[in-house]
């Protein structure tokens, strides 16, 4: 199995409880806290992890918040990459209202970064992955980091043959879309993020596939995968589109949905599957996460139970 190693520039302590009620106003009483490890990649780096697979966690921690993170992280057995972030690692706190079933997630933004914190990752990152390896970049960029940040690691990995998944929003979710070089072997996006970027509703699957080649095609990645919630997840790439069904389930909690089907996808093509084959392990595996209350994830049971509802077949335009 190949290497594979997570990076997550700004991780957060997550906290998650549940209330009566969410209402403004009046004090609200809540159920006893659970804190688990948060960050795009380090989700990622547990449900690797969890599916029988090794990956180390590239943080960039600081403070207190810090130190209860990487004491989390151990006890997940998750090895670590370790850099000092330039301030205090920050906190996100999910919310469950008994009464509606709906869920409130707080998100702090994390410290901010400057361009010498910026070239100390990539350089720690890039001397830490091992030639033909797969590095997943996940979650949300600090302040301070450029939208080009993804396309800055594909250059420093550039020599080490390496495969970088990306799973990133924003300006830099749209910095990537336009076509870079060198640009990442994998580009996700859900599917809100895809209408964005395209300017039009994605109604079908087979329209957000065809979205998803357009975007192959602009040199945003080798291949690309939206998610469609409910609806499942499409790719387009070298194998032409592919869709997959998410599971039928009851919906908890949808955190960590999106890391789980990166971290099984990661897991999949990291142990020699296809990439349609890794597209439904993906599959799988968000539709456990989202089963799960507040911020756990997907078991290897759980991901091994559902993966015959999340069978990959090609789309015929």
């Amino acid at each position: 199995m190949n290497d594979i190693l997570t990076v997550t520039l700004n991780p957060a302590l997550d906290l998650s409880t549940t209330a009566d009620r969410v209402v403004a106003g009046p004090k609200l009483r809540c159920d006893p806290v659970t804190v688990d490890p948060g960050g795009g990649g380090i989700n990622v780096a547990r449900v690797v992890a969890e599916l029988g697979g090794r990956a180390r966690a590239f943080v960039a921690l600081a403070g207190p918040n810090g130190m209860r993170l990487e004491m989390a992280l151990a006890e997940h057995s998750i090895p670590l990459v370790r850099m000092k972030a330039p301030d205090e690692t920050r906190e996100s706190l999910a919310v469950h209202d008994r009464k509606t079933g709906e869920q409130y997630r707080f998100v702090m933004p994390g410290p901010q970064w400057a361009e010498q914190d910026v070239a100390e990752a990539l350089h720690a990152i890039a001397t830490s992955v091992p030639r033909g390896g797969i590095v997943v970049l996940s979650g949300s960029q600090p302040p301070g980091v450029s939208a080009e940040f993804t396309t800055q690691l594909c250059a420093a990995l550039a020599e080490r043959e390496a495969q970088v998944i990306a799973d990133t929003s924003g300006a830099a979710l749209a910095y990537l879309a336009a076509g870079t070089d060198p640009a990442p072997a994998v580009l996700r996006m859900d599917s809100a993020e895809a209408e964005e970027l395209a300017g039009r509703a994605l109604v079908t699957r087979l329209e957000s596939a065809q979205f998803a080649a357009e975007l192959v095609a602009r040199g945003a990645a080798e291949r690309v995968i939206v998610a469609r919630g409910a609806d499942g997840s499409v790719m387009a790439g070298p194998e032409g589109l592919w869709q997959v069904s998410a599971a039928e389930v009851s919906v908890l909690s949808a955190v960590g949905a999106g890391d789980s089907f990166v971290g099984a996808f990661a897991f999949g093509l990291a142990g020699g599957m296809s990439a349609p084959d890794a597209l439904a392990l993906g599959a799988a595996a968000a539709s456990a996460t989202v089963t799960t209350p507040g911020t756990s994830l997907c078991t290897r049971q759980m991901v091994s139970d559902l993966l015959t509802q999340c069978g990959a077949s090609e789309i015929v335009a």
